[in-house]
C-alpha cells in the first residue's frame, strides 16, 4: 500500500488553477461545510485563527471525507526549534500541504525544506502518526519526501528583495503572496488595492512563474481574484469562511432593521 499522492502538489506542477477557501472558524462543523462546497483546497489557519493541534486534525478528518478538497494548514511559525516541531506534528496529523508564514530569506526557506522531510533530505523525526496510517503504509517514510508541499509566505520587503533566491530553493513548491502583510510592510496599511502594493504583486508573481514555482494569493473581491488568475496565479484562495458568515449576518440584520437601501458591507 503506497503512501497517497499529493494531488494539490501534483496540479501546481501541471499548473492547473486551484481555487481555494481560507477557513479560520476552528471548528469542524463549520469545516465540513466549506468542504461539501467544492473548492480545491482549503486553508487551516493556525496562525491567525484560534486553531491547536487538536482542532486542526479533527478538521483534517472531515476534510477527508471529500476527497475533491485538499487540506491544506498554515502553522502559527515555521522558523526555528519550536517551528521545526510544529511542522513535525503537522505533518504526522496527515495533512500533506503546508503554508508557512513570514518567510523573508532562502536560509529561511532551506530550514524549512529540512525540516518538511525525513533523513535524509531532511531532519524531520521519524514516529508512527496518523500520517503512515500509524505503520499500515509500510513505505510511508521512503516515500513521504516526494508528496509532501511546502508553500511559503512573502510578504515583507526583505522577501521581495529576497524573492528570486527563495523561488531557486529546491523543495519549495509555491509562494505565497500576503496582501495584508505585505500592504503594511510597504506602508499602506490596510489598503491591498494600492498601486504600489499591487504593482509589487503582480512583479513577484511573474518572477515566481519565471522561476517555475507556482505563485498564490488570497483576496475576497471576487473580480480581483479573476484578475490574479487571468494575471497568472496558480493557487487563489476566493474567500474566507469568517468574512463570509460575517457579511452574509451583517446585510441580512441590515436588510431587516435598516430597510433594503442599507447599504452593503464593505468587502475587505
Amino acid at each position: 500500500m503506497h503512501t497517497p499522492v499529493n494531488p494539490f502538489k501534483q496540479a501546481l506542477r501541471e499548473k492547473r488553477t486551484q481555487i481555494g477557501l481560507w477557513v479560520g472558524l476552528a471548528d469542524h462543523y463549520a469545516t465540513e461545510i466549506c468542504a461539501g462546497a467544492g473548492f480545491d483546497w482549503l486553508l487551516l489557519d493556525g496562525e491567525h485563527s484560534p486553531n491547536d493541534i487538536r482542532t486542526i486534525l479533527q478538521q483534517a478528518q472531515v476534510i477527508a471525507g471529500y476527497p475533491d478538497s485538499h487540506a491544506i494548514a498554515r502553522v502559527p511559525v515555521g522558523h526555528g526549534n519550536i517551528g521545526t516541531t510544529l511542522i513535525k506534528q503537522y505533518l504526522d496529523l496527515g495533512i500533506q500541504t503546508l503554508l508557512v508564514p513570514m518567510v523573508d530569506t532562502a536560509e529561511q526557506a532551506r530550514a524549512l525544506v529540512q525540516a518538511m522531510r525525513y533523513p535524509p533530505g531532511g531532519i524531520r523525526g521519524m514516529g508512527g502518526s496518523r500520517a503512515s496510517r500509524w505503520g499500515r503504509l509500510p513505505n510511508y517514510a521512503k516515500e513521504a519526501n516526494d508528496q509532501v508541499c511546502l508553500l511559503v509566505q512573502a510578504e515583507s520587503r526583505e522577501a521581495l528583495a529576497n524573492l528570486d533566491a527563495i523561488a531557486a530553493v529546491e523543495g519549495v513548491d509555491g509562494i505565497f503572496i500576503g496582501p495584508a502583510d505585505l500592504s503594511a510592510a510597504l506602508g499602506h496599511v490596510g489598503d491591498p488595492m494600492h498601486p504600489e502594493v499591487q504593482a509589487a504583486i503582480e512583479d513577484a508573481m511573474h518572477r515566481i512563474n519565471k522561476a517555475g514555482k507556482a505563485a498564490g494569493i488570497l483576496t475576497p473581491a471576487e473580480p480581483l481574484a479573476h484578475q490574479y488568475i487571468q494575471m497568472g496565479f496558480t493557487f487563489v484562495a476566493v474567500g474566507l469562511d469568517s468574512n463570509l458568515l460575517m457579511k452574509s449576518t451583517t446585510g441580512l440584520a441590515a436588510r431587516f432593521k435598516l430597510g433594503p437601501d442599507a447599504p452593503a458591507s464593505k468587502t475587505y
